[in-house]
């Protein structure tokens, strides 16, 4: 492996390390201020909102002037953000911190995007795959040391040792990462309209022939797995009566087995199947981990059910952006990126408000009953757009 992609994937593992000690913790963090559930929503959904509006932003920047500038970028923001909230003393302040770390929060796209410009088509997915495997060893270590951490109650720690985390980041990135995206293969003012973002840029990208149903299937997915995400340590507390230290150890159980599917499990399966494959695959396995995940009775059944939804997750991140990269012009990755980040992010802001509304007023089982009937429109629509489609048809389309 090549010291970049060496280099871009510790960044990530640091990256997500620091936002995963953060994760877990802020329904508990919120509480100490009276936030209810819905407020914990709102929060949640607030730094998802200006993340949707910052990350295509970000990814069509980096495809005019290099991912570097916009990765060192994003990264002060991040550090920053981590400092307001460890000084949190109101609520105001929790949000204003998840607002300024949403807007400059598109770092794992842009790595996404880096990882793109330095592989090719038939080893995308396995680049892709190691950052998800960096996605999900910060997830191991994140939450663990996050509950260690908080012992006590103490919130702030864990966010000052976040923005420590995010500090080492950005002096790594400014000292040893090299830009992979040389100023000739950048977007000129010749192509000024590939590097605009706005709303009818997103209609036109959801109307392209294989671009539409990809972006859909994201937007499916990532609202039914942000559903578990976001309100799982509600869930946890309200329906197994799990703590917080608890909660962290669980959420580390499921960053162990996404590493263990995206680190060398989808490198074995891209060599079987192809990437909408494992799209149809991942999502009839989300359909029924959501179903596990909403009747699990005790810890032990919770811990069976996110069996196959660890696994669909690891998968459908992979191959829907390896699809995604390959349907578009080599000009269009990172803006392409960045608009699966961004409506990735859409879905955090409705997600948690609706979560926490079928976990409060209907049943802790809701929010997993209406993912899988999500899961199931994902599954109809990738067996009818996408899984019959040849690339080459893709190529001649886009």
């Amino acid at each position: 492996m090549s010291r970049p992609l060496i280099l871009i994937l510790t960044f990530v593992f640091v990256d997500v390390l620091g936002f995963s000690l953060i994760l877990p913790l802020l329904p508990y963090y919120a509480a100490d201020f009276q936030a209810s559930s819905i407020v914990v929503g709102l929060l949640l959904s607030t730094n998802a909102l200006t993340q949707m509006i910052g990350a295509p932003i970000l990814g069509r920047l980096s495809d005019r002037y290099g991912r570097k500038p916009l990765l060192i970028t994003s990264i002060s923001g991040t550090v920053i953000s981590f400092l307001i909230l460890g000084w949190a003393n109101s609520l105001a302040m929790l949000f204003f911190s998840r607002i300024m770390d949403g807007f400059l929060g598109g770092n794992v796209s842009l790595a996404q995007a880096y990882i793109t410009d330095s592989t090719t088509k038939e080893n995308r997915a396995q680049g892709l795959g190691l950052i998800g495997a960096g996605f999900g060893l910060g997830f191991i270590f994140g939450p663990a040391l996050g509950g260690i951490l908080s012992a006590g109650g103490n919130y702030a720690l864990p966010a000052f040792a976040a923005a420590g985390l995010s500090a080492l980041n950005l002096i790594g990135t400014i000292i040893w990462l090299p830009e992979s995206l040389p100023p000739e293969k950048r977007n000129t003012s010749s192509e000024k309209s590939r590097s605009k973002f706005s709303l009818r840029a997103l209609i036109e990208a959801l109307q392209r022939p294989c671009v539409g149903p990809l972006l859909s299937v994201v937007v499916i997915y990532s609202l039914a797995l942000t559903m578990f995400e976001t309100i799982f340590s509600l869930f946890t507390q309200k329906k197994l009566g799990l703590t917080a230290q608890m909660t962290g150890y669980v959420l580390t159980y499921v960053g162990l087995l996404v590493v263990m599917v995206q680190g060398g499990g989808i490198r074995l399966l891209s060599k079987t199947f192809t990437d909408k494959q494992l799209i149809f695959g991942g999502s009839v396995l989300l359909t029924g981990g959501l179903l596990g995940w909403a009747f699990s009775p005790s810890l032990p059944a919770l811990l069976i059910a996110l069996l196959p939804l660890s696994l669909a997750s690891g998968m459908l991140r992979v191959s829907t952006n390896s699809a995604l990269t390959k349907s578009v012009h080599p000009s269009e990755v990172g803006g392409i990126l960045g608009l699966s980040s961004s409506m990735n992010s859409f879905t955090r802001v409705v997600s948690p408000l609706i979560g926490s509304f079928l976990l409060a007023e209907i049943s802790p089982a809701g929010p997993g009953v209406a993912g899988a009937f999500l899961m199931i429109s994902a599954v109809i629509i990738t067996w009818q757009q996408i899984l019959n489609v040849p690339d080459l048809d893709c190529e001649k389309a886009n």
